[in-house]
This record gives structure tokens, C-alpha cells and sequence, in this order.
């Protein structure tokens, strides 16, 4: 083709035989992960803060970004963005930081750390599915320890394969997504004691559950806390950041790209944590709505929510899928989470957002399931 001319319509792809000696088997028989468009829909799938930043703080943060070099490369520390984070975040003294683009990447770079031939990734099931799916693209064996019927831990059932797999790395999701809950402390202390490697707490939702492993992280040598902005009101950003013992961080450095936090996220993030009170208030609001949704879900026929520690609402219904499908006709999206473990069967997940989307929820949601609104 000359230069100029323009391209051909369809490339010519790769033959089966090329496929197959090039990408891993594992990966081909995989899917890609998926996120439903939105657009002209009420957003509550994805565990968003509904509300943005005031005006005028919109304002300055558009003249702060501005100035940003765009043309140079981050700082490649970012000392600056973990000080602000370890002091405005309650990090405690002695802990060291390390930073991700979201807390999936940090996920991802713990999950290639510890894989090895025949490692084993453990964690509480169902839960986020991303500790899964980089545990395996890593190379490692994921093993998914069932939760009760009232989403707690099976204690003896996680030992039991503490003591069978020897995972190099444990998950706990605290709260735990997709059902809303913290599980039991005492419970998360035996698997600590048990664990042969890392146990990693994720407290993605700490903002909203109000209880935290942060403080106790001098009390156990193979404990990280992971957290993200993400659910505070700053999921546009992709930061998240993991905290222990100065010598994990150290090791999980070696696998961190270069520059992987960009100079706007960096600039942006310094200066939503000068305002954080704006946001901690927006959580605060999300945990009263939280409440209220709660209460007026449990008002409808059949219905079952389940008491969440984060800023979605787990439910059953009659017939979950028949649900989602008839809330999205109805201009709302929600999160069918009911495929993903037999103990979700007919469940959705709702984002706690705006009042007005809540109110569009719950009259939607009336309409579905014929009741009186």
C-alpha cells in the first residue's frame, strides 16, 4: 500500500493454527472482561459516587491541571502523593506505600509477585473477580473457598485449604463485593495465623464501612491493606495504593511499571485529598441513602436486601434476571450478579446513588414487580 492511500477495509487476521501456538491456552479459552454501555441510562452497576465535585472546587482543579508538564514524565516516587496519602489517609507510622493505576493494577502486580509454578492464589468465593482472573493470566492456581448461606466465612473450610493449597496469596474483601458485607474479625485473625504467605485485606468500600485493618497492620508480619479513591468520588483517577511492611513494598516495587501514575491523576489526586472533607461528607450522605434504600427495597413483595457495609445494596428477587432485563427497558442498569455463585442465585446488585436515582430505582422497580408504588 502506498503512503497516502487509504486502508483496507478488514485486516487480514491470524489463522487458527497461529493463534493456538501463540496465545496461552488458558487466556484463548477466556472472555474479555465486559462493561455494559450506559449511555441514556441511570448508572447503578458500577459502585460509582454519584455526585462530582462543587463548581468552584471543579474550577480550580481545571486551573491546577492545567500547569502540569505534560511533556515530561512523572516523578517516578511520587513521595509527595504517598505523604498526603499516609497523613490524610490514616497510613500508620512505619508502613510503606505503593502506588497503582487503580487498585486492579495493584491487584495484578501482587498477583505476578507471587506466581510461580504451582502457586496458589485462595481467597473467600464469590468476591471481586479481578483476585480470579489476574491470579490465573499471572500463571497461578486460583482456589475459591465457598462462603455460607448468609455470605459469612466457613472458617474451618478456609483452614482446611490454607493447610491443602499453601497459598502464596489470600484475598479478603473487606467489605466483601458482591455481598456488601465485613466478615468476622476474629475470623480474618485465624487466617492470618494460618496463612503460609500474603494475606492481602481489600477495603476498596472502607470509606462507607467505617472499620479499617489499617491500624493493625504492625500486628502481622505477612498482613497489606489495599485500598482505593475510587468508591471516595475519584474513579475517573485510577489510583489505588497498598500499605504494609516496608520490606513487601520493596519487592512489589521491582513489578510496578515505571511511571505508571500519570501526572494529571497525581496532580488531581493531591488535590482532592486537600479537600477530602468534601468527599468523607458525600460518603456520609451515601450511607444514610444506603439506609433508606435498604428499608424501601425490603417494603416490596418478594424481595429480600441483604445489610451491606458498603455503598451498594445486595438483593434477592423472585427472578433476578427477568429484573435486570426489565429495569434496563425502564432506563435503569444494576448489576445481575446472580450467575456468578449458586449462594447469589437470583441477586442483584444496586449502586446507592442520587436520591432522584433511587427514587427512579424504586418506581421502576414497582412497575417490574407490579407493586404499588
Amino acid at each position: 500500500m502506498m503512503r497516502g492511500e487509504p486502508p483496507p477495509a478488514h485486516l487480514p487476521g491470524p489463522s487458527p493454527e497461529l493463534l493456538a501456538s501463540v496465545v496461552r491456552p488458558e487466556i484463548a479459552a477466556m472472555t474479555a472482561y465486559a462493561v455494559p454501555s450506559a449511555q441514556g441510562l441511570i448508572k447503578l452497576d458500577a459502585m460509582e459516587n454519584p455526585y462530582s465535585l462543587p463548581e468552584h472546587l471543579r474550577a480550580e482543579l481545571a486551573r491546577r491541571l492545567a500547569a502540569v508538564a505534560l511533556n515530561r514524565y512523572p516523578a517516578p516516587a511520587y513521595q509527595a502523593l504517598k505523604s498526603a496519602i499516609a497523613q490524610r489517609l490514616e497510613v500508620p507510622a512505619g508502613a510503606a506505600l505503593v502506588l497503582g493505576n487503580g487498585s486492579d493494577e495493584l491487584i495484578t502486580l501482587l498477583s505476578v509477585l507471587t506466581a510461580r509454578p504451582g502457586a496458589c492464589v485462595l481467597c473467600a468465593w464469590p468476591s471481586f473477580v479481578m483476585y480470579d482472573l489476574s491470579a490465573r493470566l499471572a500463571g497461578s492456581r486460583f482456589v475459591g473457598v465457598d462462603l455460607r448461606e448468609d455470605f459469612t466465612l466457613d472458617v474451618p473450610a478456609m483452614l482446611a485449604a490454607i493447610a491443602r493449597e499453601k497459598p502464596a496469596l489470600i484475598w479478603i474483601a473487606y467489605p466483601n463485593n458482591p455481598t456488601g458485607n465485613c466478615f468476622d474479625d476474629a475470623a480474618i485473625e485465624a487466617i492470618l495465623r494460618a496463612a503460609p504467605g500474603l494475606v492481602v485485606i481489600d477495603e476498596a468500600y472502607q470509606p462507607f464501612a467505617q472499620v479499617s485493618w489499617m491500624p493493625r497492620l504492625a500486628e502481622f508480619a505477612n498482613l497489606l491493606v489495599l485500598r482505593t479513591v475510587s468508591k471516595l468520588g475519584l474513579a475517573g483517577l485510577r489510583l489505588g495504593y497498598l500499605a504494609g511492611a516496608p520490606d513487601w513494598i520493596e519487592q512489589i516495587e521491582k513489578v510496578r511499571p515505571p511511571y505508571n501514575i500519570n501526572g494529571l491523576t497525581e496532580v488531581a489526586a493531591l488535590f482532592a485529598l486537600d479537600h477530602l472533607p468534601v468527599l468523607l461528607d458525600q460518603a456520609a450522605r451515601l450511607r444514610a441513602d444506603r439506609r433508606s434504600l435498604s428499608g424501601e427495597l425490603a417494603r416490596l413483595p418478594g424481595v429480600r436486601p441483604f445489610p451491606s457495609q458498603a455503598n451498594f445494596v445486595l438483593a434477592r428477587l423472585p427472578d433476578g434476571p427477568a429484573a435486570a432485563r426489565a429495569l434496563h427497558e425502564h432506563g435503569v442498569l444494576v448489576k445481575d450478579v446472580g450467575k456468578m455463585h449458586p449462594v447469589l442465585h437470583n441477586c442483584l446488585r444496586f449502586t446507592v446513588g442520587t436520591p432522584e436515582e433511587n427514587a427512579a430505582l424504586m418506581a421502576a422497580l414497582a412497575i417490574v414487580l407490579h407493586a404499588p408504588s
